[in-house]
């Protein structure tokens, strides 16, 4: 009997451990997801594709299987991008409902409230890397709405969300047609096509 195939997820996020497992585990059958108990790496890179692959290559290294990682964040325009690759720092409290504050703050009654989540997920297995990047286009609200989901997603409305926020979203809805569910999608079939 072969040895079940195991890929560590280069995050300590709960959250997202749950999300990518719901979205990957059928993707990737026969295959173990297991989470990262290593040390959180210093995200220094300046793309989101550069802490997704610092993330997957510290998982990789702690543990000596194939990572996977991504990184994430929401990117509005009147705020000429930010908090993009700084999302989930954005407060300096490491606190989602602080984050969500301070970007209701900064725009304040701002009238272009576009925005996109965007999502670079990663690969890596030694020399092998694989990226993929998606986008999930919509605008941020004046207030926040729903209580699922985590991050961001209260204040986000996406376009293809028929009006409700990607909190009032179940989860099914949300990994459907959001940036983590279209870029680790594509990043699935990658992996299975190497």
């Amino acid at each position: 009997m072969s040895e079940r195939r195991r890929i560590v997820l280069g995050t300590g996020n709960a959250h997202k451990v749950a999300e990518l497992t719901a979205i990957l585990g059928p993707l990737l059958p026969g295959v173990e997801l297991l989470r990262s108990d290593g040390p959180s790496p210093v995200e220094d890179g300046d793309t989101f594709v550069a802490n997704a692959l610092i993330k997957a290559r510290a998982a990789h290294r702690h543990t000596g299987l194939p990572a996977i990682a991504d990184d994430s964040g929401i990117v509005v325009d009147a705020l000429d991008g930010a908090p993009g690759i700084h999302s989930a720092r954005y407060a300096g409290t490491g606190r989602d409902d602080d984050n969500r504050a301070l970007l209701l703050e900064r725009l304040g009654d701002a009238t272009d409230r576009t925005a996109r989540f965007v999502c670079a997920a990663v690969y890596v297995d030694g020399d092998v890397v694989l990226e993929r990047i998606a986008s999930w286009e919509g605008e941020v609200l004046a207030a926040e709405r729903g209580a699922g989901g985590f991050g961001y997603d209260p204040v986000f409305l996406p376009v293809d969300g028929e009006g409700r926020s990607a909190s009032e979203l179940s989860a099914d809805e949300k990994n459907a047609i959001s940036h983590r569910g279209v870029a680790f999608r594509a990043l699935a079939q990658a992996i299975i096509a190497r």
